[in-house]
Order: C-alpha cells, then sequence, then structure tokens
C-alpha cells in the first residue's frame, strides 16, 4: 500500500499539472467574450452584518446595477462583450481543466487513503503526510466554489499551479517512510487538533489564491500593466475577488482558532502545561493574531480593502514559516516532520 499510495502520488502531480496546462490554454487564449464576462461583471454584492462591504476605503461600491451590455468597463479596451464565445477550443479547454482537477483530487484522496492503510493510523504523522492532506482541502475546496460559481473557473490556473508545487515539494522534499507515531501524538486529541488544523490550514491556502489576485487585480484597475499586475486583465473583477477572500477567512477562522484550543488542551494532556513557549505554538499564536487583524480591519470601514488583504497574505506566509521554517530550521517539541 505504502508503493501504491507513492506512484498514485506521481499521477495526482500529473493530473494537476494537466489541468494547470489546459487552464493556461484558456487564460491566454479565450477571447473577452468569455473571460470579459467574468472580468467585467462582479455580482451584486451582499450586505454583511459588521464586514463593512461598500464602506469607505472598499474598492468598489457595495450594490448597483451590473455593468450595462455595450458600454466600456474600467480596466478594459473596449465595450463589454455581448455574444457567445469565439473561442470554442479555449472554453473546452477550461472545461477539460475542470474534469483533471476533478480526476487529480479523486487520485489525491486515494494517495492518502492508501496511505493511512499502510501506516495503520490517520495519514497526519510527519509534514509529507499533513501537506497532502492540507493540499486536498484546498482543493476540494475550490471545486466547491467553482461548483457554486462558475465564473471562477480562470482563477483554477493559479490553483493548479499552488497544487503542482506543493505537492512536488512532498513528494521531492519532504517525503519520508512510514514509520510509528511517537508516543505523543497517540491520542485521541491526534485526530481532533491535526484534523481541525489542517482544514483550516487548507481553507486559508485556499483563500491565499483569491487574496493575491485581488491585489494584482486592483492594481490592474489602478492602470498598471506591467508583470504581474498584466495578469489582472483576465480574472474576475476586484470587488468579487475581495468578498470572496473575506469569506474563506471568516469561516477557516473559527476552526482554525478551536484548533489552537484543542492543541493547547492536548499539550496539557501530553505535557503536563498548556503552553510552553514552543517554536510551533509560538508562531501558531502568530498566525491566529494576524489572521484575526485581517478581519478585524476588514470590518473597519477606515481600513482600505488593500491594507487588509495585504494583511490576509501576511497572515498565509505566517502560516507556512509554522510548518516549513518551525519544522526544518528549530527544535521542539512539535518537530515530528520526519526530516534530519
Amino acid at each position: 500500500m505504502a508503493a501504491l499510495s507513492d506512484q498514485l502520488l506521481v499521477v495526482a502531480i500529473l493530473g494537476y499539472l494537466l489541468a494547470m496546462i489546459c487552464h493556461a490554454v484558456e487564460y491566454a487564449f479565450g477571447t473577452r467574450s468569455v473571460i470579459g464576462r467574468a472580468a467585467a461583471r462582479p455580482e451584486r454584492a451582499r450586505v454583511l452584518v459588521g464586514a463593512g462591504v461598500g464602506a469607505p476605503g472598499g474598492s468598489g461600491p457595495a450594490d448597483g446595477p451590473d455593468p450595462v451590455v455595450g458600454t466600456k468597463l474600467p480596466g478594459t479596451d473596449g465595450p463589454a462583450p455581448t455574444g457567445g464565445s469565439r473561442s470554442p477550443r479555449a472554453v473546452l479547454a477550461g472545461r477539460a481543466a475542470v474534469a483533471l482537477t476533478v480526476l487529480a483530487a479523486v487520485v489525491h484522496l486515494a494517495v492518502l487513503v492508501t496511505r493511512g492503510i499502510a501506516a495503520e493510523r490517520m495519514p497526519w504523522g510527519n509534514m509529507y503526510e499533513y501537506l497532502l492532506s492540507v493540499t486536498f482541502v484546498g482543493v476540494v475546496g475550490w471545486l466547491v466554489l467553482l461548483y457554486r460559481r462558475s465564473t471562477l473557473r480562470h482563477l483554477g490556473l493559479f490553483v493548479a499551479l499552488a497544487m503542482v508545487l506543493l505537492l512536488a515539494v512532498a513528494g521531492l522534499v519532504l517525503y519520508v517512510p512510514i514509520v510509528p507515531l511517537v508516543p505523543a501524538l497517540d491520542s485521541y486529541w491526534f485526530v481532533v487538533h491535526v484534523a481541525t488544523i489542517a482544514v483550516s490550514s487548507g481553507i486559508l491556502l485556499l483563500g491565499a489564491v483569491p487574496a493575491v489576485m485581488y491585489l494584482i487585480r486592483h492594481g490592474y484597475d489602478q492602470g498598471k500593466r506591467s508583470f504581474p499586475y498584466s495578469l489582472g486583465a483576465r480574472v474576475p473583477a476586484a470587488d468579487t475577488l475581495e468578498r470572496l477572500t473575506f469569506r474563506l477567512h471568516a469561516f477557516a477562522f473559527p476552526i482554525f482558532t478551536f484548533a489552537v484550543m484543542a492543541g493547547a488542551v492536548w499539550a496539557e494532556a501530553a505535557w503536563g502545561r498548556y503552553w510552553g513557549w514552543d517554536p510551533k505554538e509560538i508562531w501558531a499564536f502568530i498566525s491566529w493574531v494576524v489572521y484575526a487583524g485581517y478581519l478585524h480591519a476588514r470590518a473597519t470601514p477606515s481600513v482600505k480593502r488593500p491594507v487588509a488583504t495585504w494583511i490576509a497574505v501576511l497572515g498565509f506566509l505566517t502560516m507556512q514559516m509554522n510548518l516549513y521554517g518551525v519544522n526544518i530550521f528549530f527544535e521542539g517539541l512539535h518537530s515530528y516532520g520526519g526530516l534530519d
């Protein structure tokens, strides 16, 4: 089973890679009749209690009519598209990309299942297994979003890119053979804490994609045309990306909070203290503070949307430090990465 899991990982990476290529074909060769609609026709905003939508400092109006078909749109070179797709091959490539992403996600799940069967435990015992779980949560969350709002499909290029890079790092750098759990992990809190932290981290990983693309699209709308702002021409409208960023973070933050609290309870049961200034505990707290700061900034009318979004990006960077940096460069009670 362990060998099968390793082989399936290669298949999953190839599946995400092919999906990324198909997304790139649609992104590069799709006409504005398809991509322009997604980029230029944001959904009507809904009033979010306490979220500050449409308040001063936002990226656009909170409510109002959609752009009139045939009028010139901000950030475009001409009128809004009126007809159907003029590039059916590009559309076909986009649909193939979604199908390949679904197939790769199924194989991705099989990687986790076979790894767990081979280890006779949940596959969360080291960095390699944990990263496989986090990326799986992220791609499933993406497919759910895509099912609910197909106009977001053009973000699939960047989601697939993230999957390819992270799984490649997992397979080439973080891979370790199956070993039994260390005694401190052999507890029912192992399932509670690690499951919730993996779910929240996967959603926060997904939330980083629209956050970065919002900053790019916002810069494009401000007249910047150099790379990477030139990518903003064919992604959804800035207002749509910003709201999606907020909703993903607002959903993940309570789960992340519970995971940190469960970790403290587990630490007391395993080591006799709730808090011990372990490097991973410190960085988890830093990440929690940064994400709380993002949600607070997002709900504050005087804080501009780009400023709040930069805080969300900073939170993602602290999570990466907690995942990679702490396990690789620091020694502590949480050093279960399996790396020498």
